[in-house]
């Protein structure tokens, strides 16, 4: 069966690359918007079973979807403020400012969807990420370093964005980048695709 991960990300297609599995990519064209009410977490749920569900329209086989939320809170609460992808140097200056001293809570839903038989498994990953006190010329230095406009929370973890940080707290660093490994090879195996 064939293995098809729902997304144009070059750092979740680099995780499953290390899974020396064969598979495909798709770009999931789906509205990413916050429904009104919406926990992080449940939003991160929701968009990643949506992602394999819009794939599972052009293509068959076994369907991997992820989506990643970055919060100031614990995830649970429709206030929590949400961290997206800030797409201009001033934003991510602002995040890793609001960052500074502070915890982040990264939810990272999961969905393999099997097109034959209709079956979807879904999970929600928690990572924590602590961030030291940062001075302005520390999240400046940074930014010029390395590019992180497209990373929701504004770091690089697999890169020098772990000089950022007092603590991380999580069961799978891979989750932090976008795609938790561990939980995913164990809904292969609900489908008969063994890594090992």
């Amino acid at each position: 069966m064939s293995l098809i991960l729902a997304s144009s990300s070059p750092f979740r297609k680099a995780i499953l690359e290390k899974l020396r599995i064969d598979f495909k990519t798709a770009s999931p064209d789906i509205n990413e918007s916050r429904e009104n009410g919406e926990s992080p977490f449940n939003l991160a749920l929701r968009l990643s079973q949506e992602k394999a569900l819009e794939v599972a329209k052009s293509h068959s086989g076994l369907i991997i979807a992820s989506d990643q939320v970055a919060t100031l809170g614990n995830g649970n609460n429709a206030q929590d403020e949400i961290f997206t992808k800030p797409g201009s140097h001033e934003n991510a200056f602002l995040q890793l400012k609001k960052s500074s001293g502070k915890t982040i809570t990264f939810l990272t839903g999961l969905a393999l969807l099997n097109t034959e038989t209709l079956k979807i498994q879904t999970h929600v990953e928690l990572f924590k990420v602590t961030f030291k006190q940062l001075s302005d010329n520390q999240i400046l230095s940074y930014l010029n370093k390395e590019d992180v406009l497209n990373c929701a929370g504004s770091f690089k973890s697999e890169g020098l964005g772990i000089a950022l940080f007092s603590n991380m707290e999580g069961s799978d660093p891979n989750s932090l980048i976008g795609l938790p490994t561990i939980q995913l090879i164990k809904m292969l195996a609900k489908e008969n695709v063994h890594i090992l």
